[in-house]
């Protein structure tokens, strides 16, 4: 947890159970917490603390209680109150234990100052409700309120709220839209980007980020009153589980940091979160210096003051090799601009490729700007210019511009 904190890392996100094996219920049986598994809570929370650590809280780890049903304490056939895998959402008995799971660590833990969130739902799936239309809702609905009620009685506030979704789904069944991403109870909204064939099974490091900087648009184009959004899970998973290849290290380094300077620029909030997905399960170093990086980049902006806004055709770059991923107000912008080719044999960008470029930001007001450029890979800033626009579109020249940069554009003063 130090080294966690020494390279910016701020939250984890985390599931109170996970029932990839039997040890780990939280429940066992259903409704009797296991003291093991609240001692273990017990010390989690305790060296959170410590660290200076936040955590983002979800009751349930859906993908392995679906995958081990035949074995999970709230099977009916277990003694549990679930008939059946495809009613957990919407079962009442079921959602009278997952409303006691969360007043439980809320009395627990939620006085700490360690709690961040709840994402009350990991990973909302229309085949845990009975694919009704109104599963999701109808969990929210219920949930939501419960919680926060409770928290309002206990601690004098509640929680930030949100549910998760696998990505995914929300191209294959649009309707889940609605309650992920403008469901009124929810404080933040969040998916999970494993996009088919590019982000969960990346064959190079560029392709992945241009796959989140459509999912990025597509989000925030959901998103009608200003609710921040963030991806919770992200990574090879196809390429990592289904065919059991940890990603050369490397090739993953690179892939990871595209994906996260491309989720801040596009205005989501942070980096994202990724699923290790490796052997062994963790962030390699490389991925650490990559959120070091980024941790250092984050003071250069008053981030709560920027009412941002996802840059489109406003935003041109004079090379067809390079792709731009930015948002603005009227008075501020951070750019990324990443190197599509060439690339190296392992499908990597070529650290020799070097031109100058010229970057174009229309739709700001006249003014005098505050050029910072930031090497996103050693993490410190290579410029720092002042420059004068009395129309539309500010130019900003790189006249030796190799893999990636971010760029902050602020008023001089």
């Amino acid at each position: 947890m130090a080294w966690l904190v020494e390279n910016g890392v701020t939250c984890l996100r985390l599931m109170l159970e996970y029932a990839e094996h039997g040890v780990c219920f939280f429940e066992t049986p259903a409704g009797s917490f296991d003291p093991e598994m609240v001692a273990l809570w017990d010390n989690m929370f305790r060296l959170a603390e410590q660290a200076g650590l936040r955590i983002l809280l979800t009751p349930l780890d859906t993908y392995f209680q679906w995958v081990h049903w035949d074995r999970h304490p709230y099977n009916a056939a277990n003694g549990g109150p679930c008939p059946t895998r495809a009613q957990l959402m919407i079962c009442p008995a079921t959602r009278a234990r997952i409303k006691a799971r969360l007043a439980f660590a809320t009395r627990r833990w939620g006085g700490t100052g360690t709690l961040f969130a709840w994402d009350l739902w990991n990973e909302m799936h229309p085949a845990q409700g009975e694919d009704r239309p109104d599963c999701f809702t109808d969990y929210i609905d219920d949930v939501s309120p419960f919680l926060r009620d409770l928290e309002v009685e206990l601690h004098g506030r509640p929680h930030l709220q949100c549910v998760s979704v696998f990505g995914p789904e929300l191209r294959w069944k649009p309707w889940l839209n609605e309650p992920i991403f403008r469901h009124p109870s929810l404080d933040f909204a969040s998916s999970h980007f494993y996009a088919e064939g590019t982000i969960d099974a990346p064959t190079d490091t560029v392709t992945p980020a241009i796959a989140v900087g459509e999912l990025m648009r597509e989000a925030l184009a959901e998103i009608t009153d200003g609710r921040p959004f963030l991806d919770t899970e992200h990574g090879p998973i196809h390429t990592f589980k289904d065919r059991g290849i940890t990603l050369p290290e490397a090739f993953d380094d690179e892939y990871f940091r595209h994906i996260q300077w491309t989720h801040l620029a596009c205005g989501g909030v942070g980096g994202g979160m990724r699923w290790p997905n490796r052997n062994p399960h963790v962030l390699t170093p490389g991925m650490r210096r990559a959120q070091r990086a980024m941790a250092d980049f984050l003071p250069l902006m008053k981030w709560s003051e920027f009412d941002r806004q996802l840059l489109g055709d406003d935003l041109t770059c004079s090379s067809p090799d390079v792709v731009l991923f930015g948002c603005r107000n009227r008075r501020v912008a951070m750019i990324y601009a990443l190197r599509l080719r060439p690339l190296t044999p392992d499908r990597r960008i070529d650290p020799l490729a070097s031109s100058s470029i010229d970057v174009s930001v229309s739709g700001l007001e006249p003014s005098r700007f505050n050029v910072i450029v930031w090497d996103t890979i050693a993490g410190i800033e290579t410029s720092s210019t002042y420059m004068d626009t009395t129309g539309a579109t500010l130019l900003i020249c790189l006249s030796d511009f190799a893999s990636e940069v971010a760029i902050i554009v602020r008023p001089s003063r």
